[in-house]
Formats: C-alpha cells, sequence, structure tokens
C-alpha cells in the first residue's frame, strides 16, 4: 500500500493539533500557561540557552498532554466500559503530563529566580 504524501501526512498532523487544542481544557491551559514564561523571558532578557531550555521544556509538556489525549481516546475505543486496567492507563498518561510539568516548573524558577533577584535589587 502506498504511504500518504508528506502534505497529506503534514494536514492530519496539524488537524490532531487542531482537535486537541479545540477540545481540550487541559491543553488550552497548558498554552495559555505557556505565555506566562515567553513573557518573562521577553521581559528578562533571556538567553538563548534559556530559550531553548523555555522551548523543549514547553514544548514536552504540549507533546505530553497531546500523546495523553490520544491515549484517551484510544482507551475510550478500546473499553468503553470501565475497566481497572483502562484507568490505569489514563493515570499513567496523566502523569506523565504531570511529571513533564514539574519538570517545567522546576526549569523556570532556575531561569528566573537570579533574573527576578536581580531585578529586585
Amino acid at each position: 500500500m502506498r504511504q500518504p504524501g508528506f502534505v497529506i501526512s503534514l494536514s492530519h498532523a496539524v488537524r490532531g493539533l487542531c482537535d486537541v487544542l479545540s477540545t481540550q481544557k487541559n491543553m488550552q491551559r497548558h498554552v495559555a500557561i505557556a505565555l506566562l514564561p515567553i513573557v518573562l523571558g521577553a521581559v528578562l532578557g533571556c538567553t538563548l540557552t534559556e530559550w531553548c531550555l523555555l522551548a523543549l521544556t514547553i514544548g514536552l509538556v504540549l507533546c505530553c498532554e497531546v500523546i495523553n489525549t490520544s491515549i484517551e481516546w484510544v482507551v475510550d475505543l478500546a473499553s468503553p466500559d470501565v475497566h481497572v486496567l483502562a484507568g490505569r492507563a489514563k493515570d499513567c498518561a496523566a502523569g506523565a503530563v504531570l511529571l513533564a510539568s514539574i519538570m517545567a516548573v522546576v526549569v523556570g524558577l532556575l531561569i528566573f529566580t537570579p533574573k527576578l533577584l536581580m531585578a529586585a535589587v
């Protein structure tokens, strides 16, 4: 079977991102919260390395949320009734988002705490 072309594959990926962003409140929250370090970085003058770390951590959280949503949808499709293993799979996926979010906060604190302390002096 012939694989779809790059443009078609890209359009599927964009559609998936739009679907998650338009239907998932947690994704919308993550995107809104991601604006805070972006604004802080611009105001406080982040270095290129700091911007790279911020971009990676923000991207990691958003990717985890997309994967979490896809796991939830597949589990709901495969197991429409309540099942212990279905719940555990969903909990693990949500745990990945939580872990990525905690690490993003840690990175943000490491980058912004010294800058905010210096600005306060």
